[in-house]
Protein backbone atom coordinates (compact mmCIF):
# COMPACT_ATOMS: atom_id res chain seq x y z
CA UNK A 1 0.00 0.00 0.00
CA UNK A 2 1.57 3.31 -0.99
CA UNK A 3 1.83 5.74 1.70
CA UNK A 4 0.94 9.10 0.40
CA UNK A 5 -2.86 9.98 -0.85
CA UNK A 6 -4.27 13.07 -2.44
CA UNK A 7 -7.31 12.28 0.46
CA UNK A 8 -7.37 10.80 3.48
CA UNK A 9 -11.40 9.80 4.98
CA UNK A 10 -11.69 8.42 8.91
CA UNK A 11 -14.36 6.76 9.54
CA UNK A 12 -16.98 5.03 6.84
CA UNK A 13 -20.01 5.95 7.99
CA UNK A 14 -22.43 7.79 6.50
CA UNK A 15 -20.66 10.68 6.02
CA UNK A 16 -17.15 9.18 5.75
CA UNK A 17 -18.97 7.02 2.91
CA UNK A 18 -20.54 10.32 0.86
CA UNK A 19 -16.53 11.87 1.43
CA UNK A 20 -14.81 8.65 0.05
CA UNK A 21 -17.25 8.90 -3.00
CA UNK A 22 -17.56 12.36 -3.23
CA UNK A 23 -13.46 12.54 -3.43
CA UNK A 24 -12.42 9.50 -5.84
CA UNK A 25 -15.40 11.32 -8.58
CA UNK A 26 -13.48 13.95 -8.13
CA UNK A 27 -10.01 12.45 -8.93
CA UNK A 28 -8.48 11.84 -5.44
CA UNK A 29 -6.34 9.30 -4.90
CA UNK A 30 -8.16 8.63 -1.49
CA UNK A 31 -7.33 6.17 1.45
CA UNK A 32 -10.70 5.37 3.56
CA UNK A 33 -9.20 4.36 7.28
CA UNK A 34 -12.08 2.49 9.51
CA UNK A 35 -11.21 1.46 13.19
CA UNK A 36 -13.36 -1.59 13.32
CA UNK A 37 -13.23 -4.87 11.19
CA UNK A 38 -14.57 -4.86 7.07
CA UNK A 39 -18.33 -5.85 6.46
CA UNK A 40 -18.83 -7.03 2.94
CA UNK A 41 -22.22 -6.06 1.11
CA UNK A 42 -24.52 -9.23 1.68
CA UNK A 43 -21.59 -11.71 2.37
CA UNK A 44 -21.18 -10.75 5.72
CA UNK A 45 -24.81 -10.04 6.72
CA UNK A 46 -24.97 -13.83 7.99
CA UNK A 47 -28.59 -13.49 9.63
CA UNK A 48 -30.43 -11.20 7.02
CA UNK A 49 -32.18 -13.95 5.15
CA UNK A 50 -32.55 -16.25 8.39
CA UNK A 51 -36.01 -16.42 10.28
CA UNK A 52 -36.60 -15.79 14.17
CA UNK A 53 -36.86 -19.32 14.78
CA UNK A 54 -33.56 -20.32 12.56
CA UNK A 55 -31.74 -18.50 15.20
CA UNK A 56 -30.31 -20.21 18.27
CA UNK A 57 -32.35 -18.17 20.62
CA UNK A 58 -34.62 -17.24 18.22
CA UNK A 59 -33.60 -13.77 18.42
CA UNK A 60 -33.09 -12.97 22.15
CA UNK A 61 -29.64 -12.36 23.54
CA UNK A 62 -28.02 -14.55 25.72
CA UNK A 63 -26.97 -13.20 29.44
CA UNK A 64 -23.25 -13.15 27.96
CA UNK A 65 -24.26 -11.02 25.42
CA UNK A 66 -25.88 -8.46 28.27
CA UNK A 67 -22.98 -8.63 29.58
CA UNK A 68 -20.44 -7.39 26.84
CA UNK A 69 -23.39 -5.19 25.74
CA UNK A 70 -24.41 -3.31 28.89
CA UNK A 71 -25.17 -0.12 26.67
CA UNK A 72 -25.84 -1.02 23.09
CA UNK A 73 -28.17 -4.22 24.18
CA UNK A 74 -30.64 -0.47 25.43
CA UNK A 75 -31.10 0.62 21.14
CA UNK A 76 -33.80 -0.14 19.91
CA UNK A 77 -32.34 -2.33 17.05
CA UNK A 78 -29.86 -4.57 18.95
CA UNK A 79 -30.96 -8.32 19.28
CA UNK A 80 -29.02 -11.25 18.20
CA UNK A 81 -29.24 -11.21 14.71
CA UNK A 82 -27.75 -7.73 14.42
CA UNK A 83 -25.59 -7.45 17.38
CA UNK A 84 -22.11 -8.14 14.95
CA UNK A 85 -22.85 -4.39 14.03
CA UNK A 86 -22.74 -2.76 17.40
CA UNK A 87 -19.78 -2.53 19.65
CA UNK A 88 -18.45 -4.66 22.20
CA UNK A 89 -19.40 -2.29 25.55
CA UNK A 90 -16.34 -4.08 27.54
CA UNK A 91 -13.82 -3.62 25.00
CA UNK A 92 -14.25 -0.06 24.26
CA UNK A 93 -15.35 1.64 27.54
CA UNK A 94 -16.03 5.55 27.93
CA UNK A 95 -16.46 7.38 31.45
CA UNK A 96 -19.66 9.18 32.46
CA UNK A 97 -19.50 12.06 34.64
CA UNK A 98 -23.33 12.01 33.43
CA UNK A 99 -25.13 8.98 32.14
CA UNK A 100 -25.10 8.47 28.78
CA UNK A 101 -25.69 6.45 26.59
CA UNK A 102 -23.13 5.95 23.40
CA UNK A 103 -24.57 3.71 20.66
CA UNK A 104 -21.87 2.88 17.90
CA UNK A 105 -21.04 0.13 15.69
CA UNK A 106 -17.01 -0.24 14.72
CA UNK A 107 -17.01 -1.83 11.23
CA UNK A 108 -17.05 -0.78 7.36
CA UNK A 109 -20.49 1.21 7.35
CA UNK A 110 -19.99 2.64 11.14
CA UNK A 111 -24.05 3.33 11.60
CA UNK A 112 -25.49 3.60 8.16
CA UNK A 113 -26.40 -0.16 8.81
CA UNK A 114 -28.52 0.56 11.40
CA UNK A 115 -29.55 3.80 11.16
CA UNK A 116 -32.85 4.66 11.35
CA UNK A 117 -33.21 6.08 7.56
CA UNK A 118 -35.17 9.02 8.70
CA UNK A 119 -34.48 12.22 6.32
CA UNK A 120 -35.35 15.46 6.45
CA UNK A 121 -33.73 18.66 5.13
CA UNK A 122 -33.88 21.41 7.99
CA UNK A 123 -35.33 25.14 7.04
CA UNK A 124 -33.92 28.43 8.29
CA UNK A 125 -35.97 28.19 11.22
CA UNK A 126 -33.56 26.03 11.78
CA UNK A 127 -30.40 27.46 10.30
CA UNK A 128 -31.09 30.64 11.98
CA UNK A 129 -32.47 29.68 15.09
CA UNK A 130 -29.47 30.34 17.12
CA UNK A 131 -29.35 34.39 16.34
CA UNK A 132 -33.30 34.42 16.61
CA UNK A 133 -32.95 33.52 20.38
CA UNK A 134 -29.67 35.00 21.14
CA UNK A 135 -28.32 31.13 21.47
CA UNK A 136 -24.65 30.15 21.01
CA UNK A 137 -23.35 31.29 18.06
CA UNK A 138 -25.00 31.94 14.42
CA UNK A 139 -24.90 29.26 12.15
CA UNK A 140 -22.36 30.42 8.86
CA UNK A 141 -24.67 29.47 6.55
CA UNK A 142 -28.44 29.25 5.55
CA UNK A 143 -30.95 26.85 3.97
CA UNK A 144 -30.80 28.51 0.46
CA UNK A 145 -26.67 27.19 0.12
CA UNK A 146 -27.44 24.09 1.38
CA UNK A 147 -30.35 23.66 -0.74
CA UNK A 148 -28.39 22.15 -3.94
CA UNK A 149 -26.61 19.99 -1.76
CA UNK A 150 -29.49 18.60 -0.17
CA UNK A 151 -30.89 18.00 -4.23
CA UNK A 152 -27.72 16.35 -4.76
CA UNK A 153 -27.69 14.15 -1.85
CA UNK A 154 -31.31 13.35 -2.10
CA UNK A 155 -31.22 12.05 -6.17
CA UNK A 156 -28.30 9.18 -5.38
CA UNK A 157 -29.74 8.05 -1.55
CA UNK A 158 -32.77 7.41 -2.93
CA UNK A 159 -35.46 9.45 -0.06
CA UNK A 160 -39.33 8.23 -0.14
CA UNK A 161 -41.99 10.90 0.75
CA UNK A 162 -44.41 13.20 -0.18
CA UNK A 163 -43.82 16.90 -0.72
CA UNK A 164 -46.02 18.03 2.06
CA UNK A 165 -45.65 21.82 1.17
CA UNK A 166 -44.39 22.89 4.89
CA UNK A 167 -41.72 25.34 5.64
CA UNK A 168 -40.41 24.51 8.69
CA UNK A 169 -39.69 21.14 6.84
CA UNK A 170 -38.85 21.78 2.75
CA UNK A 171 -39.66 19.41 0.12
CA UNK A 172 -37.38 17.59 -1.52
CA UNK A 173 -36.71 15.12 -4.19
CA UNK A 174 -38.06 12.20 -3.43
CA UNK A 175 -39.14 8.44 -4.69
CA UNK A 176 -43.00 7.64 -4.55
CA UNK A 177 -44.28 7.34 -0.70
CA UNK A 178 -44.97 4.32 1.21
CA UNK A 179 -48.49 4.32 2.32
CA UNK A 180 -50.20 5.34 5.91
CA UNK A 181 -52.59 2.57 7.01
CA UNK A 182 -55.90 3.05 7.03
CA UNK A 183 -55.59 4.08 10.71
CA UNK A 184 -53.20 6.39 10.18
CA UNK A 185 -54.83 8.20 7.41
CA UNK A 186 -58.17 8.86 9.37
CA UNK A 187 -55.69 10.17 12.07
CA UNK A 188 -53.73 12.33 9.81
CA UNK A 189 -57.51 13.77 8.93
CA UNK A 190 -58.85 13.86 12.04
CA UNK A 191 -55.86 16.25 12.98
CA UNK A 192 -55.79 18.61 10.12
CA UNK A 193 -59.59 18.68 10.56
CA UNK A 194 -59.04 20.02 14.24
CA UNK A 195 -55.93 21.97 14.15
CA UNK A 196 -56.11 23.61 10.27
CA UNK A 197 -52.84 23.97 8.82
CA UNK A 198 -50.80 24.78 12.47
CA UNK A 199 -50.67 20.65 12.74
CA UNK A 200 -49.67 17.97 9.89
CA UNK A 201 -49.45 14.45 10.26
CA UNK A 202 -47.22 13.04 7.12
CA UNK A 203 -45.62 9.71 6.08
CA UNK A 204 -42.20 9.28 7.31
CA UNK A 205 -39.53 10.59 4.55
CA UNK A 206 -37.11 7.00 4.71
CA UNK A 207 -33.84 6.20 2.70
CA UNK A 208 -35.75 2.83 1.82
CA UNK A 209 -36.45 2.52 -1.65
CA UNK A 210 -39.93 2.25 -2.88
CA UNK A 211 -38.59 1.68 -6.30
CA UNK A 212 -35.58 0.47 -7.90
CA UNK A 213 -32.12 2.97 -8.07
CA UNK A 214 -29.55 0.99 -10.13
CA UNK A 215 -29.15 -1.68 -8.82
CA UNK A 216 -30.26 -1.07 -5.60
CA UNK A 217 -33.95 -2.16 -4.25
CA UNK A 218 -36.57 -1.73 -4.26
CA UNK A 219 -37.22 -2.39 -0.64
CA UNK A 220 -38.98 -5.93 0.25
CA UNK A 221 -41.01 -4.13 3.51
CA UNK A 222 -39.57 -6.91 5.60
CA UNK A 223 -38.13 -4.44 8.24
CA UNK A 224 -35.10 -6.13 8.99
CA UNK A 225 -32.68 -3.00 7.69
CA UNK A 226 -30.84 -3.52 10.85
CA UNK A 227 -29.44 -6.95 10.07
CA UNK A 228 -27.83 -5.39 6.95
CA UNK A 229 -30.38 -5.59 3.40
CA UNK A 230 -29.42 -8.38 1.02
CA UNK A 231 -31.43 -6.39 -1.27
CA UNK A 232 -30.04 -3.07 -1.20
CA UNK A 233 -33.17 -1.62 -0.40
CA UNK A 234 -32.23 1.30 1.64
CA UNK A 235 -29.16 3.76 1.44
CA UNK A 236 -25.76 2.54 3.47
CA UNK A 237 -22.04 3.16 3.31
CA UNK A 238 -21.83 -0.82 1.37
CA UNK A 239 -25.09 -0.32 -0.59
CA UNK A 240 -23.78 3.21 -2.26
CA UNK A 241 -21.42 5.59 -1.52
CA UNK A 242 -18.54 2.69 -1.19
CA UNK A 243 -19.36 0.76 -4.37
CA UNK A 244 -19.28 4.19 -6.13
CA UNK A 245 -16.27 5.07 -4.80
CA UNK A 246 -14.40 1.44 -5.49
CA UNK A 247 -16.07 1.65 -9.33
CA UNK A 248 -13.33 4.91 -9.84
CA UNK A 249 -10.65 2.85 -8.86
CA UNK A 250 -9.20 5.77 -6.53
CA UNK A 251 -10.47 4.55 -3.29
CA UNK A 252 -7.75 2.58 -0.38
CA UNK A 253 -9.88 1.16 2.07
CA UNK A 254 -8.12 0.03 5.37
CA UNK A 255 -9.86 -1.40 7.88
CA UNK A 256 -8.99 -2.17 11.34
CA UNK A 257 -7.32 0.97 11.49
CA UNK A 258 -7.56 2.91 14.51
CA UNK A 259 -6.70 6.94 13.79
CA UNK A 260 -4.83 8.53 16.76
CA UNK A 261 -3.12 11.76 15.41
CA UNK A 262 -3.45 13.75 13.07
CA UNK A 263 0.19 14.89 12.13
CA UNK A 264 0.69 18.39 11.78
CA UNK A 265 3.55 20.85 10.58
CA UNK A 266 3.87 23.94 12.82
CA UNK A 267 5.67 25.76 9.59
CA UNK A 268 3.41 25.32 7.40
CA UNK A 269 0.10 25.57 9.55
CA UNK A 270 -1.25 22.43 7.96
CA UNK A 271 -1.58 18.72 8.61
CA UNK A 272 0.82 16.41 6.91
CA UNK A 273 -1.54 13.18 7.13
CA UNK A 274 -2.69 10.73 10.20
CA UNK A 275 -0.94 8.15 12.37
CA UNK A 276 -2.75 5.11 13.20
CA UNK A 277 -2.34 2.20 15.41
CA UNK A 278 -3.19 -1.26 13.52
CA UNK A 279 -5.89 -2.82 15.73
CA UNK A 280 -4.78 -6.55 15.73
CA UNK A 281 -0.50 -5.98 15.58
CA UNK A 282 -0.56 -2.45 17.39
CA UNK A 283 1.90 -1.83 14.92
CA UNK A 284 2.11 2.01 13.97
CA UNK A 285 1.71 3.30 10.66
CA UNK A 286 2.18 7.21 9.03
CA UNK A 287 -0.29 7.74 6.03
CA UNK A 288 0.50 11.36 4.30
CA UNK A 289 -1.94 13.03 2.33
CA UNK A 290 -3.06 17.00 0.78
CA UNK A 291 -5.93 17.03 2.92
CA UNK A 292 -7.79 15.00 5.48
CA UNK A 293 -11.87 14.85 6.25
CA UNK A 294 -12.47 13.43 10.02
CA UNK A 295 -15.88 11.61 9.40
CA UNK A 296 -15.40 9.43 12.78
CA UNK A 297 -18.56 10.51 14.31
CA UNK A 298 -19.68 13.63 16.55
CA UNK A 299 -17.41 11.94 19.50
CA UNK A 300 -14.25 10.16 17.73
CA UNK A 301 -13.77 12.88 15.18
CA UNK A 302 -13.62 15.66 18.31
CA UNK A 303 -11.81 12.74 19.90
CA UNK A 304 -9.03 12.79 17.47
CA UNK A 305 -8.61 16.52 17.58
CA UNK A 306 -8.06 16.44 21.41
CA UNK A 307 -5.46 13.26 20.62
CA UNK A 308 -3.19 15.82 18.56
CA UNK A 309 -2.27 18.08 20.91
CA UNK A 310 0.99 19.83 19.91
CA UNK A 311 3.41 22.31 21.92
CA UNK A 312 0.70 25.04 20.04
CA UNK A 313 -1.91 23.47 20.42
CA UNK A 314 -1.96 22.03 23.88
CA UNK A 315 -5.67 21.13 23.94
CA UNK A 316 -5.57 19.83 20.72
CA UNK A 317 -5.70 20.60 17.19
CA UNK A 318 -8.65 22.89 16.69
CA UNK A 319 -9.10 24.34 20.41
CA UNK A 320 -7.74 28.17 20.50
CA UNK A 321 -11.23 29.28 20.32
CA UNK A 322 -11.98 26.89 23.49
CA UNK A 323 -15.21 24.75 21.91
CA UNK A 324 -13.65 22.16 21.18
CA UNK A 325 -15.17 18.77 22.77
CA UNK A 326 -18.18 21.53 24.10
CA UNK A 327 -21.50 22.01 22.91
CA UNK A 328 -22.67 18.77 23.17
CA UNK A 329 -26.21 17.97 22.02
CA UNK A 330 -28.63 14.75 20.94
CA UNK A 331 -32.60 14.92 21.00
CA UNK A 332 -34.46 13.78 23.94
CA UNK A 333 -36.35 11.82 23.95
CA UNK A 334 -38.21 9.18 26.39
CA UNK A 335 -41.79 10.85 25.46
CA UNK A 336 -44.36 7.55 24.26
CA UNK A 337 -48.53 8.04 23.97
CA UNK A 338 -50.26 5.19 23.18
CA UNK A 339 -53.65 4.46 22.61
CA UNK A 340 -56.71 2.44 20.42
CA UNK A 341 -58.49 3.18 17.81
CA UNK A 342 -61.79 1.68 17.03
CA UNK A 343 -63.59 1.45 13.38
CA UNK A 344 -61.28 -0.67 11.60
CA UNK A 345 -61.34 -4.44 12.40
CA UNK A 346 -62.22 -5.42 8.82
CA UNK A 347 -58.87 -3.89 7.82
CA UNK A 348 -55.38 -5.41 7.87
CA UNK A 349 -51.53 -4.52 7.26
CA UNK A 350 -49.51 -6.53 4.83
CA UNK A 351 -46.00 -6.36 4.83
CA UNK A 352 -43.64 -4.76 7.32
CA UNK A 353 -43.20 -1.54 6.15
CA UNK A 354 -39.59 0.16 7.32
CA UNK A 355 -40.77 3.48 8.30
CA UNK A 356 -43.56 5.60 9.95
CA UNK A 357 -45.21 8.62 10.44
CA UNK A 358 -44.26 11.67 11.80
CA UNK A 359 -45.47 15.21 13.02
CA UNK A 360 -43.13 18.40 11.82
CA UNK A 361 -42.58 20.69 14.65
CA UNK A 362 -45.52 23.27 15.22
CA UNK A 363 -44.69 24.91 18.63
CA UNK A 364 -42.62 28.01 18.25
CA UNK A 365 -42.84 28.30 14.33
CA UNK A 366 -44.13 32.76 15.40
CA UNK A 367 -44.99 34.05 18.28
CA UNK A 368 -46.08 31.57 20.60
CA UNK A 369 -45.41 32.74 24.31
CA UNK A 370 -44.31 29.63 25.10
CA UNK A 371 -42.10 29.28 28.15
CA UNK A 372 -39.42 27.70 26.69
CA UNK A 373 -37.40 28.29 22.55
CA UNK A 374 -37.43 25.87 19.84
CA UNK A 375 -39.59 22.93 19.38
CA UNK A 376 -39.98 18.99 18.63
CA UNK A 377 -42.27 16.40 16.25
CA UNK A 378 -43.27 12.97 16.84
CA UNK A 379 -42.47 9.94 15.01
CA UNK A 380 -44.55 6.48 15.64
CA UNK A 381 -47.21 4.61 13.50
CA UNK A 382 -50.81 2.92 13.81
CA UNK A 383 -51.16 -1.13 13.48
CA UNK A 384 -52.64 -4.24 14.79
CA UNK A 385 -51.38 -6.35 17.42
CA UNK A 386 -49.76 -9.40 16.87
CA UNK A 387 -49.87 -12.82 17.84
CA UNK A 388 -47.57 -12.36 20.73
CA UNK A 389 -49.72 -9.66 22.39
CA UNK A 390 -51.60 -12.69 24.96
CA UNK A 391 -48.40 -14.76 24.56
CA UNK A 392 -48.17 -14.11 28.43
CA UNK A 393 -51.90 -15.18 29.32
CA UNK A 394 -51.99 -18.69 30.86
CA UNK A 395 -53.89 -20.99 28.60
CA UNK A 396 -52.85 -23.61 26.35
CA UNK A 397 -54.19 -25.63 23.68
CA UNK A 398 -57.14 -24.59 21.23
CA UNK A 399 -58.37 -22.05 23.17
CA UNK A 400 -54.50 -20.30 23.14
CA UNK A 401 -54.30 -20.62 19.17
CA UNK A 402 -57.51 -19.73 18.12
CA UNK A 403 -56.66 -16.20 19.99
CA UNK A 404 -53.50 -15.97 18.33
CA UNK A 405 -54.61 -16.47 14.58
CA UNK A 406 -57.10 -13.49 15.21
CA UNK A 407 -55.69 -10.04 14.93
CA UNK A 408 -55.57 -7.83 17.74
CA UNK A 409 -56.67 -4.26 18.28
CA UNK A 410 -55.74 -1.23 16.21
CA UNK A 411 -52.91 0.65 18.01
CA UNK A 412 -51.80 3.70 17.84
CA UNK A 413 -47.95 5.22 19.54
CA UNK A 414 -46.05 8.54 18.69
CA UNK A 415 -42.55 8.83 20.54
CA UNK A 416 -41.25 12.83 20.67
CA UNK A 417 -37.84 14.11 19.63
CA UNK A 418 -36.99 17.62 20.99
CA UNK A 419 -34.23 19.82 20.52
CA UNK A 420 -31.62 20.40 22.88
CA UNK A 421 -29.79 23.46 23.01
CA UNK A 422 -25.75 23.80 22.78
CA UNK A 423 -24.66 24.36 26.71
CA UNK A 424 -20.91 25.16 26.35
CA UNK A 425 -20.79 23.73 29.57
CA UNK A 426 -22.24 19.73 27.92
CA UNK A 427 -18.94 18.58 26.73
CA UNK A 428 -16.17 15.57 25.96
CA UNK A 429 -12.40 15.45 27.24
CA UNK A 430 -9.74 12.87 27.01
CA UNK A 431 -9.65 11.08 30.38
CA UNK A 432 -5.86 9.81 30.68
CA UNK A 433 -6.46 8.11 33.93
CA UNK A 434 -8.40 5.53 31.93
CA UNK A 435 -6.97 3.24 28.86
CA UNK A 436 -8.97 1.40 26.54
CA UNK A 437 -6.87 -2.03 25.27
CA UNK A 438 -4.81 -0.40 23.10
CA UNK A 439 -3.15 2.25 25.83
CA UNK A 440 -5.38 5.26 24.04
CA UNK A 441 -7.29 7.90 26.37
CA UNK A 442 -10.98 7.20 26.98
CA UNK A 443 -13.54 10.19 26.40
CA UNK A 444 -15.05 11.29 29.20
CA UNK A 445 -18.52 12.68 28.85
CA UNK A 446 -20.43 14.99 30.51
CA UNK A 447 -23.86 16.05 29.67
CA UNK A 448 -27.40 17.01 30.55
CA UNK A 449 -30.60 18.83 29.44
CA UNK A 450 -31.30 21.98 30.71
CA UNK A 451 -34.62 23.64 31.91
CA UNK A 452 -35.25 24.39 28.02
CA UNK A 453 -35.45 20.73 27.38
CA UNK A 454 -37.54 20.20 30.42
CA UNK A 455 -40.34 22.60 30.09
CA UNK A 456 -40.74 21.37 26.54
CA UNK A 457 -41.42 18.15 27.72
CA UNK A 458 -43.83 19.40 29.68
CA UNK A 459 -45.40 20.19 26.13
CA UNK A 460 -44.74 17.10 24.16
CA UNK A 461 -46.33 14.55 26.36
CA UNK A 462 -49.46 16.86 26.54
CA UNK A 463 -49.93 17.90 23.12
CA UNK A 464 -49.45 14.41 22.42
CA UNK A 465 -51.98 12.85 25.01
CA UNK A 466 -54.35 15.99 22.87
CA UNK A 467 -53.73 15.01 19.54
CA UNK A 468 -55.04 11.64 19.93
CA UNK A 469 -57.77 11.99 21.98
CA UNK A 470 -59.08 14.64 19.09
CA UNK A 471 -58.46 12.44 16.91
CA UNK A 472 -60.36 9.29 18.56
CA UNK A 473 -58.07 7.38 20.31
CA UNK A 474 -59.33 5.55 23.37
CA UNK A 475 -57.45 4.20 26.35
CA UNK A 476 -54.58 6.67 25.54
CA UNK A 477 -51.59 6.28 27.64
CA UNK A 478 -49.11 9.37 27.85
CA UNK A 479 -45.22 8.33 29.75
CA UNK A 480 -42.84 10.33 30.32
CA UNK A 481 -39.78 7.56 30.68
CA UNK A 482 -36.82 9.96 31.64
CA UNK A 483 -34.56 11.75 29.34
CA UNK A 484 -30.93 10.33 28.91
CA UNK A 485 -28.56 11.59 27.00
CA UNK A 486 -27.98 9.39 23.92
CA UNK A 487 -30.58 7.12 23.25
CA UNK A 488 -31.45 10.04 20.73
CA UNK A 489 -28.19 8.45 18.91
CA UNK A 490 -28.31 12.04 17.52
CA UNK A 491 -24.99 13.21 19.15
CA UNK A 492 -23.44 16.32 17.76
CA UNK A 493 -21.78 19.53 18.05
CA UNK A 494 -18.49 19.06 19.72
CA UNK A 495 -16.53 20.98 16.73
CA UNK A 496 -18.84 23.54 15.44
CA UNK A 497 -18.86 25.51 12.66
CA UNK A 498 -19.12 29.73 13.07
CA UNK A 499 -17.74 32.58 11.01
CA UNK A 500 -15.17 33.83 13.56
CA UNK A 501 -11.94 31.63 14.44
CA UNK A 502 -12.45 33.58 18.32
CA UNK A 503 -15.62 30.93 18.83
CA UNK A 504 -15.62 28.05 16.44
CA UNK A 505 -13.58 25.21 15.65
CA UNK A 506 -14.54 24.89 12.01
CA UNK A 507 -15.27 27.87 9.42
CA UNK A 508 -18.43 28.17 6.89
CA UNK A 509 -16.62 24.98 4.90
CA UNK A 510 -16.35 22.74 7.33
CA UNK A 511 -12.27 23.42 7.65
CA UNK A 512 -10.68 23.56 10.94
CA UNK A 513 -9.54 26.99 11.60
CA UNK A 514 -6.38 26.17 13.11
CA UNK A 515 -5.35 23.85 10.10
CA UNK A 516 -7.28 24.39 6.81
CA UNK A 517 -6.46 21.34 5.45
CA UNK A 518 -8.73 19.50 7.58
CA UNK A 519 -12.44 19.57 7.31
CA UNK A 520 -14.95 17.68 9.45
CA UNK A 521 -18.07 17.19 8.09
CA UNK A 522 -20.10 14.81 10.88
CA UNK A 523 -22.05 15.66 13.84
CA UNK A 524 -19.29 17.46 15.42
CA UNK A 525 -19.80 20.25 13.09
CA UNK A 526 -23.15 20.90 13.83
CA UNK A 527 -24.01 24.45 15.59
CA UNK A 528 -27.76 23.79 16.53
CA UNK A 529 -29.92 20.68 16.66
CA UNK A 530 -33.40 21.67 15.43
CA UNK A 531 -35.68 18.56 16.04
CA UNK A 532 -35.43 16.28 13.00
CA UNK A 533 -33.06 13.79 12.26
CA UNK A 534 -30.00 14.86 11.40
CA UNK A 535 -27.86 12.87 9.13
CA UNK A 536 -29.43 14.22 5.84
CA UNK A 537 -28.31 17.27 6.54
CA UNK A 538 -24.55 15.85 7.44
CA UNK A 539 -24.50 13.85 3.89
CA UNK A 540 -25.56 17.56 2.53
CA UNK A 541 -22.65 19.43 4.35
CA UNK A 542 -19.95 16.47 3.14
CA UNK A 543 -20.71 17.03 -0.61
CA UNK A 544 -20.46 20.76 -0.16
CA UNK A 545 -17.62 20.74 1.38
CA UNK A 546 -15.56 18.04 -0.60
CA UNK A 547 -16.65 20.21 -3.80
CA UNK A 548 -15.19 23.18 -1.99
CA UNK A 549 -11.82 21.53 -1.21
CA UNK A 550 -11.05 20.03 -4.17
CA UNK A 551 -11.96 23.09 -6.19
CA UNK A 552 -9.24 24.59 -3.49
CA UNK A 553 -6.88 22.03 -4.30
CA UNK A 554 -6.85 22.68 -7.78
CA UNK A 555 -6.12 26.34 -7.30
CA UNK A 556 -3.19 25.36 -5.08
CA UNK A 557 -4.83 26.79 -2.31
CA UNK A 558 -4.80 23.39 0.00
Amino acid sequence: MPDYFDAIVVGSGISGGWAAKELTEKGMRTLLLERGRNVVHIKDYPHATLHPWELPHRGNITQHDRHDHLIQQRNYAFDEASQDFFVNDVLHPYQQQKPFEWYRGYQVGGRSLTWGRQSYRWSDLDFAANRADGTAIDWPLRYRELAPWYDYVERFVGVSGNRDGLPQLPDGIYLPPMQMSVAEQAIAKRIQERYGNRRHMIIGRTANHSQKIGNRGPCQYRNRCQQGCPFSGYFSTQSATLPAALATGKLTLRPDSIVTRLLYDRKAHKVTGVEILDAHTKQTIEYKSRIVFLNASAFNSAWVLMNSATEEWPEGLGSSSGQLGRNVMDHHTGIRISGIIEGFDDKYVFGRRPTGIYIPRYRNLAEEGRSYVRGFGFQGSAGRQGWNRNADEKQIGPTLKETLIEPGAWTVSLSGFGETLPYAENHIRLDHEHRDKWGLPQLSVHIQFGENEKKMRTDMLADAAEMLHEAGVKEIEATDRGAVPGRGIHEMGTARMGADARHAVLNRFNQVWDAPNVFVTDGACMVSSACQNPSLTYMALTARAVDYAVSEMKKQNL
